[in-house]
């Protein structure tokens, strides 16, 4: 394999994405490192992390996502404000953050991580494992009800304007046939007028 930048570099853009994927690697932290007995891992949706380097250094979040492609993680409240006033997410390196909790509810991952371990170990990341999903669960509850909120609010929304739509043309109509009665009288008091 050659040390030269520019082959590296051409490596480094040119690789497929199951490739890349393993490159969007991070470190673990102290404790993680002692009980999985590994340096890093690649990092997944739903692992807690902590930024290491730049503007948001110290903050602890959860990853939202994972562009493979440009090998940056999108992290729960690492967000900057456009010039327009728009509140984007900022995207990190994933050499720039340390892995402080691992989101355990994928069975490959889980398999992986407990080979050469202690049964303890293993029933541990189990157990953890099982707290993650009932987690994940009442979560999506909890967005599945928001959801539903929500589309009752829009819902009644909708129904309060088209309720003011019909009173405007109500409103609207009965003033034509005010408008016309007003116009029906003036003419027959200028027919009297003219009969006069």
């Amino acid at each position: 394999m050659s040390r030269q930048p520019r082959k590296q570099r051409k490596l480094l853009y040119t690789a497929p994405l199951h490739k890349r994927r393993k490159w969007i690697a991070a470190h673990l932290a102290d404790d993680l490192i002692l009980k999985y007995k590994r340096r890093s891992l690649p990092v997944i949706k739903g692992d807690t992390v902590k930024v290491m380097r730049g503007d948001f250094k110290g903050h602890v979040g959860k990853v939202r996502s994972v562009d493979t492609k440009k090998g940056r993680l999108e992290v729960e409240g690492v967000i900057i404000t456009k010039v327009d006033g728009k509140k984007v997410p900022r995207p990190v390196h994933a050499s720039n953050v340390v892995i402080t909790k691992l989101n355990l509810t994928d069975p490959w991952r889980r398999k992986k991580l407990e080979e050469g371990l202690p049964e303890e170990v293993k029933k541990e990341i189990e157990k953890e494992a099982e707290e993650q999903i009932k987690e994940m669960a009442e979560e999506e509850a909890r967005a599945a009800e928001e959801e539903e909120k929500e589309e009752e609010e829009i819902e009644e929304e909708k129904e309060a304007e088209e309720e003011a739509e019909e009173k405007k043309e109500e409103e609207t109509e009965g003033k034509k046939a005010e408008e016309e009665e007003e116009v029906e009288e003036a003419k027959d008091l200028k027919e009297e007028k003219d009969g006069e």
